[in-house]
């Protein structure tokens, strides 16, 4: 049997997630896509291949999962040309991170009522950026949004999300700094339902500090959510830096001891020349991964799909077929 060549069946593209994987597509992903222009399968090509993976940053245990699968595959549908091998390899890869996709929640948004998003993250991940850029999806969608500035641990933090809020035109509830995160989110909530927004964001503080501290911490925050809306927060979204590689993925089961989290935000792919992160959080975590970042301004935010964002790591705009 021959199989289709890679990509004959590919997603419609994307130009917005080709873009913003442009530089990941041109680094390692490039040097997987030649492995595959030999003339025949060769123990060497899966040996490189789990090299180029792993540096790729789809972390250890996934690489080799990924190269003994298409081992199997090859041998047991008698693959001679690498590239229906390319298109097996493919196809492991969008199933592996549908794993995780699958378990996504339909967003049910009821205008007048707010729909808050919880935003988590070590600092430096780009959290009051990835709030923007979910202020601007949803503005997109003809919604209301409010942001709170929840983060009372850094000035800094209070400052950009005001900054974003007039750049956006969108009301930022913002103390000052040291104050009590729960009374920010409090006078958010009362806001947020005076002015029937449908959209409120919150900032977290991005510390790692002692789990228990987080713990109550945030667990003080929900509680006064509830007051107000009993299924609130409707979505706690964790931003991963995915320049930082496995580090993020590290940071990332940090946070998922502590808090519970709905989705995950991979940002400033843009960014980085590797871009395997997603397959990582995919396996280790299996929350899914809702959006990612493509850029540095507000509209640089994509939906996460599997197989749009595997095609989008080995071809840009007007190649491949």
């Amino acid at each position: 049997m021959v199989l289709n060549r890679l990509f004959r069946r590919r997603a419609e593209p994307d130009v917005q997630v080709q873009q913003g994987l442009e530089k990941t597509r041109r680094g390692v992903f490039l040097e997987i896509t030649r492995l595959f222009d030999r003339s025949t399968m060769d123990d060497e090509l899966y040996e490189d291949l789990e090299m180029l993976l792993i540096q790729a940053d789809v972390g250890w245990d996934v690489s080799q999962r990924l190269v003994e699968d298409l081992r199997s595959q090859v041998r047991d549908r008698r693959i001679v040309h690498p590239t229906d091998a390319r298109e097996l390899l493919r196809n492991d890869m969008v199933a592996l991170l549908e794993l995780a996709t699958r378990n996504r929640k339909v967003k049910i948004l009821q205008r007048g009522v707010p729909w808050v998003i919880l935003v988590v993250g070590v600092n430096g991940v780009g959290k009051t950026t990835t709030i923007a850029k979910l202020a601007a999806y949803h503005q997109r969608f003809g919604r209301s949004v409010m942001l709170a500035a929840g983060d009372t641990f850094r000035a800094a933090a209070i400052d950009q999300l005001q900054i974003w809020g007039q750049r956006l035109d969108v009301p930022v509830i913002a103390h000052g700094p040291g104050a009590d995160p729960g009374a920010v989110v409090f006078d958010a909530m009362q806001a947020a339902h005076n002015r029937g927004a449908d959209v409120l964001i919150v900032d977290t503080a991005g510390r790692l500090h002692n789990k228990t501290n987080l713990m109550f911490e945030l667990g003080k925050i929900r509680k006064v959510m509830q007051r107000h809306v009993e299924s609130a927060p409707q979505e706690v979204l964790l931003a991963i830096d995915a320049t930082t590689g496995q580090n993020g993925l590290i940071q990332a089961q940090e946070f998922s001891k502590s808090v519970a989290i709905t989705d995950i935000m991979i940002a400033k792919l843009d960014g980085t020349a590797k871009g395997g992160i997603a397959f990582s959080v995919a396996k280790e975590l299996g929350t899914p991964i809702s959006y990612i970042g493509t850029g540095e301004k507000a509209t640089d935010l994509a939906e996460f799909h599997p197989d749009t964002y595997v095609d989008s790591l080995f071809f840009g705009v007007g190649e491949g077929l």
